[in-house]
């Protein structure tokens, strides 16, 4: 097999798999009368509490679409906005005791939805696709966890 195959091998079984979870997503999403990117939006706050202007960039959204996005999840009582800490004049996104609620379940049902899959491994070989997966990941998210964010 030259490398080229290899790669063309690497790269079928990636997108494979990223409809395979996109599609779990998008159902259990829909499910809770979430977009795939409001899915994404609460798995990144489950830990974090970041600047609208660097979830906007991270997420690729211009800040008035993410905003607009955040409005519905504060109607919904899922996230909220505060002063960001060390300056007044930023604004942070957190996640609210009921998104961090639902963000819970919705885990627990992507789990299962995905165990069929992820069950025919095992342990090790878990561990293994993990460690393989991470360098071809996105970078980690320019901010990072804050401390005082429970999780």
């Amino acid at each position: 097999m030259t490398p080229e195959d290899s790669e063309d091998v690497l790269l079928d079984g990636l997108v494979r798999s990223a409809f395979q979870i996109m599609g779990v997503l998008t159902r259990i999403g829909a499910e809770h009368d979430l977009s795939l990117t409001q899915l994404r939006v609460l798995g990144i706050l489950r830990d974090r509490r970041p600047r609208m202007s660097d979830l906007a960039a991270f997420l690729g959204l211009d800040k008035s679409t993410l905003s607009g996005l955040i409005g519905r999840a504060e109607r919904r009582g899922l996230l909220a906005r505060a002063a960001n800490p060390e300056d007044r004049r930023v604004v942070d996104v957190l996640i609210t005791d009921a998104g961090r609620e639902l963000t819970g379940k919705l885990y627990q049902e992507v789990r299962s939805a995905l165990a069929p899959a992820t069950g025919r491994l095992d342990d090790q070989q878990r561990r293994l696709l993990a460690e393989l997966l991470e360098p071809v990941l996105t970078p980690p998210l320019a901010f990072t966890p804050r401390p005082d964010v429970q999780r």
